[in-house]
């Protein structure tokens, strides 16, 4: 199976709003209620939000083509944090937000979030970071033992609005290479 990691474009944004609704869900806690979740992708992960990102000249989103099909993406933010907490946890400035990284679980297990991941870091070096950051759901322990292994650590929490409720993320960074 041919895959490449490649810059999206707009012509990409109906087919990251599809991917982010199988994998978004994915990411959260087993007591999220559909409904929360729901409103998270309409709110944040559509299609017109897509498009608004890839519009965005301080977001860039990398995305996992197989043969035409995207099977991940990962969407990088370069701007200051916003969130006091995040801002006083992180160490390493400037600093770019890992906000997004999704695979699609049938890729799950083959290396493609690694191959992904090491684009991401690639690419907050290029763009000059000293450091790459990320807020992870704390009890989604599968990434947080993958962010882990990719030379994440854990500096802080945070917390996250998921439609009605409230989620407590650990804020990670780490050094790019």
């Amino acid at each position: 199976m041919t895959h490449t990691i490649r810059k999206a474009t707009t012509d990409d944004a109906g087919a990251l709003a599809d991917l982010a609704a199988v994998t978004f869900p994915l990411a959260c806690p087993p007591s999220s209620s559909p409904e929360d979740v729901a409103t998270h992708l309409a709110n944040t992960l559509s299609e017109d939000h897509f498009r608004g990102y890839l519009t965005d000249p301080d977001t860039l989103i990398l995305v996992l083509d197989v043969e035409g099909a995207l099977r991940g993406y990962s969407l990088l933010v370069n701007r200051q944090a916003q969130d006091p907490d995040v801002a006083e946890a992180l160490t390493l400035r400037p600093s770019i937000e890992l906000s997004k990284c999704y695979v699609h679980p049938e890729h799950h297990g083959l290396g493609a979030a690694a191959e992904l991941m090491h684009a991401s870091l690639e690419a907050a070096t290029a763009a000059g970071a000293a450091g790459i950051w990320l807020g992870v759901n704390s009890q989604n322990a599968r990434a947080v033992r993958f962010y882990e292994k990719s030379g994440f650590r854990k500096v802080g929490s945070k917390s996250f609005r998921l439609g009605t409720t409230v989620e407590h993320d650990f804020v990670m960074e780490r050094a790019v290479p």
